[in-house]
């Protein structure tokens, strides 16, 4: 997660574009939602975290590093022979190839907002920057181990000749600038559902986006993605099984949880694109990553849908009426999204071809959305 695309794009679309205005506050919000003994559901599950969310975790010295998969720099001679090779095979990619592989690198690169969400979080936040809790500890750990994501897509991409990084750089400092989603409030139950969530969206953008370039040859760019998206299936375990285990202790509040982000519709980091020229560059964004099949609207009602039979939502006992709604809706919700999509569909058929869109990452290429 990083939190890449920590994104999910179909109900993104829906919402209005926000402003880039830097001056522009943001509405105030409650952000202190948790009651005491929720709080302390979170710190009696430390032991249950340690044996079964650490566990997905990879020590360093058995990780891959992002110099595993790009040309080696200590020799020159071989270095630039290296880099050479590569240029040659990126030559082969198309241009909207490019833009999908800039819009998931910038997401990954927004890590730092991604931490900082996590801990906001009440009863698992790392409160003294360097604490042994077992939440505190996956929380730097997960971060530590995406941090590697960014990092590898980025040189590789500066390496590649095929993008603007100057404009690649200014959108990840707009990213990171706008932070959050001023809906979200400091709830583990919201924050879990939400990685969840992510984690299995970029687990299926980066592994859509390995076969693509496949196709065009570029295998080492192939493994880097497939690569990722092996992490971040990693990470949707952990996270998936931290809302399993407060689905059994405590089916109500976690039901109203998941009901609660999918009518909010939370918007990931990535909505906040900027380039500094394009405001609507996330919206392009996302149209170049569906028409490509990238990470599309099915994938999103996939996602639902898996996450529903994975957490046995339809199966929940002894929730309250309000509990029983919020089931209710959740449950119905995939089928309502495919719905839509047919419709949507039918109207793209209608039309008469797609516009096309400069886009800056690509030094003002104009990609068909």
């Amino acid at each position: 997660m990083a939190l890449s695309l920590k994104t999910v794009y179909f109900m993104s679309q829906q919402l209005p574009s926000q402003s880039h205005c830097i001056t522009s506050p943001k509405p105030d919000v409650v952000t202190h939602s948790m009651a005491p003994e929720k709080v302390e559901i979170f710190r009696s599950l430390e032991t249950w975290a340690e044996q079964n969310v650490l566990i997905h975790l990879k020590p360093v010295d058995k990780s891959w590093q992002p110099t595993d998969f790009l040309p080696e720099s200590e020799t020159s001679e071989g270095f630039y022979e290296q880099v050479k090779e590569l240029r040659e095979r990126c030559k082969q990619l198309p241009a909207e190839h490019f833009v999908a592989l800039v819009g998931e690198m910038i997401t990954e690169e927004a890590l730092p907002t991604y931490q900082t969400m996590l801990n906001t979080l009440d009863g698992v936040r790392d409160e003294t920057g360097a604490s042994l809790t077992s939440w505190a500890t996956w929380i730097r750990a997960w971060t530590a181990e995406e941090n590697r994501h960014g990092d590898l897509l980025n040189k590789y991409l500066y390496l590649s000749g095929r993008v603007d990084m100057k404009q690649i750089e200014k959108s990840i400092q707009y990213l990171i600038r706008s932070g959050m989603d001023p809906k979200f409030e400091n709830n583990p139950y919201n924050g879990f559902v939400y990685t969840s969530f992510q984690e299995r969206a970029t687990f299926i953008s980066h592994g859509n986006t390995a076969r693509l370039v496949k196709k065009h040859g570029d295998m080492k760019l192939a493994q880097i993605c497939g690569t990722i998206a092996s992490d971040e299936k990693r990470h949707e375990t952990a996270y998936t099984k931290i809302v399993e285990k407060l689905f059994e202790i405590d089916p109500d509040d976690t039901i109203l949880a998941l009901a609660g982000m999918m009518k909010k519709r939370f918007r990931m980091p990535g909505h906040f694109m900027y380039d500094g020229q394009d405001d609507k560059i996330f919206d392009h964004f996302s149209a170049v990553t569906q028409r490509l099949g990238v990470y599309t609207g099915q994938d999103y009602a996939d996602i639902l849908e898996f996450l529903i039979e994975r957490w046995k939502v339809e199966k929940l006992i002894g929730l309250t009426s309000e509990g029983r709604k919020a089931q209710d809706f959740v449950c119905g919700l995939p089928s309502r999204i495919r719905r839509i999509l047919e419709n949507k569909a039918l109207v793209d058929t209608a039309k008469k071809g797609g516009s096309a869109v400069p886009f800056g990452w690509v030094f003002g290429q104009e990609i068909r959305i």
